[in-house]
């Protein structure tokens, strides 16, 4: 049995169990995920380092940056796509820190309206920034019309998957 080579870290990723009598296709979706998850995990331990936070808080206090009027708790989950118990523990931790409120519905009242603080929306702005330059740097790799012709064959993609419904 030989070593593995000290040059070249053995990774772990979807894509190790693919060969090429595999269909091209599914070749792909396992590269994409593979980037997806090299990309995503770069992206938490970043937050972890620099903010001492993590992606899900990241994701939730993004989707409040861009609804000031804030939203049900319901809406976070459903944007967020995780449960209403995730969001619930998630909003208690951030209002704890003083960077959320949870306000009364007055259209509902049995649910509450979530909303960054001022200084949530400070907080927030401060990590956005950063997160912008860590994934700017992480397509560093490609040029700009790579970038573009990886962007407009996704677009395709998604638009085709889209069209075909959820099977359900």
């Amino acid at each position: 049995m030989s070593k593995p080579s000290k040059t070249a870290p053995q990774r772990s990723d979807h894509e190790t169990r693919v060969t090429d009598d595999h269909h091209e296709s599914l070749r792909l979706w396992l590269r994409m995920l593979s980037c997806t998850n090299l990309v995503e995990a770069h992206i938490r331990s970043q937050l972890r380092l620099r903010f001492q936070t993590t992606l899900p808080r990241f994701d939730l206090m993004a989707q409040l940056e861009r609804h000031p009027e804030g939203l049900k708790m319901g809406e976070l989950s459903r944007r967020m796509m995780v449960t209403g118990g995730n969001v619930t523990g998630i909003t208690d931790q951030l209002v704890a820190e003083g960077l959320v409120v949870r306000e009364d519905n007055p259209k509902d009242r049995r649910a509450y309206i979530v909303k960054l603080t001022k200084e949530g929306r400070r907080v927030f702005r401060e990590w956005a920034v950063e997160h912008e330059d860590w994934v700017i740097r992480l397509f560093e790799g490609l040029g700009e019309k790579e970038k573009k012709q990886l962007y407009d064959l996704l677009a395709r993609l998604k638009q085709f998957v889209g069209s075909l419904g959820t099977g359900n």
